[in-house]
């Protein structure tokens, strides 16, 4: 298996590494679950990108997540 690279990802991208067994809407969704259950999570990606609207994860915004979540 290869390690987890930290870089630029789709966010339904990152979401199915993460649920590789769900369909990428499912994992999409499950991913927002867990960013919003950790507690400071959803601010700390919002402060790194000026849009709320992107379709991806910056480099900066994975590491953060793995940082939360752990590596997936």
């Amino acid at each position: 298996m290869e390690t987890f690279k930290i870089r630029t990802y789709g966010r339904t991208e990152l979401a199915q590494l993460y649920s590789p067994g769900l369909c990428p809407q499912a994992a999409f969704r499950k991913l927002n679950q867990w960013i919003d259950f950790h507690p400071t999570l959803r601010s700390s990606l919002h402060a790194l990108v000026a849009s709320n609207k992107t379709r991806t994860y910056t480099p900066a915004q994975v590491r953060l997540i793995v940082e939360a979540l752990g590596e997936p």
